[in-house]
């Protein structure tokens, strides 16, 4: 499977997991947070890497099964973001933009799954 969407869910997830990778760095090094900072970007990066995944699939039903995950680690990633935000590590300003650009890859890859959706 191949694509306009699938490549705009690949840039778009690429350049979210860069934005992940900067939080991470700035968690550890101004708030000494190792924790929820390793939550975030183990579902974070993964989101991109699944998708790359899918882009090698080699049935259809891989490539639902790994857009399928990537759009559940998006939705993991917002948990965490919505934590991170409750509890002061980061600003509202920063967490709207993230979470709007997770919420969009969400909806990006839903919209993929549910056009290569295998019946069963």
């Amino acid at each position: 499977m191949n694509n306009k969407s699938d490549n705009v869910l690949m840039d778009k997830s690429f350049l979210f997991a860069i934005r992940i990778v900067r939080l991470y760095q700035y968690l550890c090094k101004e708030h000494n947070e190792f924790v929820l900072s390793k939550q975030i970007v183990r579902c974070g990066t993964s989101v991109g890497a699944n998708v790359e995944e899918a882009h090698g699939g080699i049935s259809d039903a891989d490539f639902s099964n790994k857009i399928s995950i990537s759009y559940k680690e998006a939705r993991e990633t917002k948990y965490w973001l919505r934590l991170l935000n409750a509890t002061d590590y980061i600003d509202k300003k920063l967490f709207d933009s993230m979470y709007s650009d997770c919420d969009e890859l969400c909806k990006l890859s839903y919209s993929i799954l549910d056009t290569t959706r295998i019946s069963s």
